[in-house]
């Protein structure tokens, strides 16, 4: 309720609550921003242009009960954005550990090296679709929605990676 409270002054133009929307859910924003920019400074130049994108388009929220889906598609959007940019053609890389280890959204554990050894097998499609599902907790139509790829296409990705998962882990 205080969600539909808040977007309704943002959309009259009150920034502050805005902003207290978006600091909310800070952490998963920052966590998404994360898998596809590799980076802390990147992730949070996506979450600046996201703000300002949402901002700018908050009047083109038609459900206020999707804000979050929909603000988080704009986030995906601009990492995407910042990543063609750069130069960079994945949207998600290959999961390995960088020189800046403490901000590898994975721990180091040696079970967490493993998974990032197995997803580095999958397709770049497979691995964002895992990651988004898994990692994020986000729902198949939002993924969807975020990737601009058909529900069926999410779907299929989803479970072709987890079964050369399965594959490769010997059906465990």
């Amino acid at each position: 309720m205080e969600a539909a409270r808040l977007i309704k002054k943002a959309k009259r133009g009150d920034k502050d609550a805005l902003l207290h929307l978006i600091m909310a859910e800070k952490n998963a924003y920052y966590r998404l921003a994360l898998t596809y920019m590799k980076n802390p400074h990147d992730a949070m130049d996506a979450m600046d242009e996201m703000i300002v994108r949402v901002y700018e388009k908050l009047d083109q929220l038609k459900n206020p009960e999707s804000f979050y889906s929909w603000s988080k598609t704009i986030l995906v959007n601009c990492c995407k954005s910042l990543l063609a940019e750069q130069k960079r053609t994945l949207p998600i890389n290959d999961w390995t550990l960088t020189e800046e280890k403490s901000v590898h959204p994975i721990t180091q554990s040696d079970h967490h090296m493993e998974i990032q050894e197995l997803l580095a097998r999958l397709s770049d499609e497979q691995r964002e679709a895992l990651s988004l599902k898994y990692l994020h907790d986000l729902e198949l139509q939002t993924i969807s929605e975020m990737t601009n790829t058909p529900l069926g296409t999410v779907k299929s990705r989803i479970f072709q990676g987890l079964k050369k998962l399965r594959t490769l882990t010997g059906g465990e």
